[in-house]
């Protein structure tokens, strides 16, 4: 099993002094999880269950290292239930009968099972539907773990029979407590400083296991004296940010970048930019993003914001990175510090809904071309009055169906550029108004 402290033996083992840190520090109770409080304390959904002597299907969805693994593992001890567990990377159709098989034997003699499957999500839809009947008619009960929205990657019909518990990434007092826990098991301190420990926590990214694989490396190694924070960067690789262009995390920052920028927040903007690209995020999906950003949310308020992002475009094209990298930045803070307004988003909206509501209905005569005689002489284009012979260059002629009373889809806020289109239109208005009066 790929995950915290996770293990072939029984809760009450002890593993051998041989085996890997984190292994030799796996919980041995409920209790003893770290940074799992919200689940497993007494108001926790587990806690409950526990209290209760009672288990119902869950699913546990968490990034990796959070102990998905050894919850399941503790809750079916707590619970006085037989743990099977299998792993979607490698088991199939074939292994799950015999699984639900052994389950359905051990029923008959009065054992419940607790079913852990490991990387649920990798299971495709028609084998995630093979769980439902042994779900439904208590062979088993089922605990999956993912590290994907299970929104995304369950069936709907399973996930209404399992609870979702979400695991919290490990925060710096969790993954200090696992700091502590090794030091006391191996009666030595971690070789680092102070600035050191703080780095190394930090590397961690919330993986309670990467920190103990770090550790034990460390503690591997005959050092002269403790680590400052730059050797210990340049000890230990840094550690990849968890990041997958087709998963929750890609929508995740992207969509807090969007909402950064729409708020005018350029700080936090860079950082959700910064955590996108460093990752490994295309730079063309970056920019793409900013570019309908431009449009949606700024708008006439700043016209040369498109204008800006269609320019870093082209600067990243021909730079290449990391140079052109430095355009996309600077859309990016554009963007955050450009006024802002979804007039022209909301325009569009509006104006669609009501063509697809009107139909087709025909624009007056007056506007319409007279390209043959026969259409001149039924009255096509008749009444047309030039613009640009007319007073200011505006006639306040009509240009709407008969059928059709004027709409108003564009409202120009009075940010930015906006201010001055929203006085014209206004001006517009005015003359319009008055010489439908005259």
């Amino acid at each position: 099993m790929a995950d915290l402290f996770a293990s072939d033996d029984l809760p009450g083992d002890g593993p051998a002094d041989t085996a890997p840190l984190a292994d030799r520090l796996r919980p041995r109770t409920l209790a003893d999880v770290v940074g799992q409080e919200h689940l497993t304390g007494p108001d926790g959904a587990i806690g409950r269950m526990v209290a209760a002597g009672r288990l119902s299907s869950i699913i546990l969805w968490g990034p990796p290292g959070t102990g998905k693994t050894t919850t399941a593992r503790l809750l079916a001890d707590a619970v006085g239930m037989r743990f099977a567990p299998i792993s979607a990377v490698f088991s199939g159709v074939a292994d799950l009968k015999k699984l639900f098989a052994s389950a359905k034997d051990h029923a008959r003699r009065g054992e419940k099972t607790l079913l852990f499957v490991d990387e649920i999500h990798r299971f495709n839809r028609a084998q995630q539907d093979g769980f439902l009947p042994f779900v439904e008619d208590g062979t088993v009960t089922l605990v999956g773990a993912t590290t994907e929205n299970p929104s995304f990657e369950l069936n709907a019909a399973l996930l209404s029979r399992a609870q979702v518990l979400i695991l919290r990434r490990l925060d710096a007092a969790a993954l200090e407590q696992l700091l502590d826990r090794a030091e006391a098991l191996t009666e030595r301190p971690v070789p680092i400083d102070a600035a050191a420990r703080e780095a190394l926590v930090a590397s961690a990214d919330g993986d309670g296991r990467f920190l103990l694989n770090q550790v034990e490396t460390l503690y591997s190694i005959d050092l002269p004296q403790p680590l400052d924070a730059a050797g210990l960067s340049a000890l230990l690789h840094r550690r990849v940010a968890v990041y997958d262009k087709d998963r929750e995390g890609h929508y995740n920052l992207i969509s807090a970048l969007h909402k950064s920028l729409r708020g005018s927040d350029p700080q936090a903007a860079l950082y959700y930019l910064a955590r996108m690209l460093t990752a490994g995020e295309e730079p063309l999906y970056v920019l793409r993003r900013l570019v309908r950003f431009a449009t949606e949310d700024i708008g006439l308020a700043d016209p040369q914001a498109v204008v800006q992002c269609l320019a870093a475009k082209d600067a990243y094209d021909f730079l290449g990175s990391p140079e052109g990298e430095l355009a996309i930045v600077q859309a990016c803070l554009y963007c955050a510090t450009a006024p802002k307004s979804n007039a022209a988003y909301a325009a569009m909206k509006a104006s669609f809904k009501s063509a697809r509501d009107t139909g087709s209905l025909m624009p007056p005569m007056n506007i319409v071309n007279a390209p043959t005689k026969l259409m001149k002489q039924v009255g096509y284009g008749k009444g047309y009055q030039y613009d640009h012979d007319a007073s200011e260059g505006f006639s306040g002629a009509n240009y709407w169906p008969e059928e059709m009373t004027p709409q108003t889809f564009y409202a120009p806020t009075d940010r930015g550029f906006e201010a001055r289109i929203a006085e014209r239109i206004a001006h517009w208005d005015r003359l319009r108004a008055e010489r439908a009066g005259g």
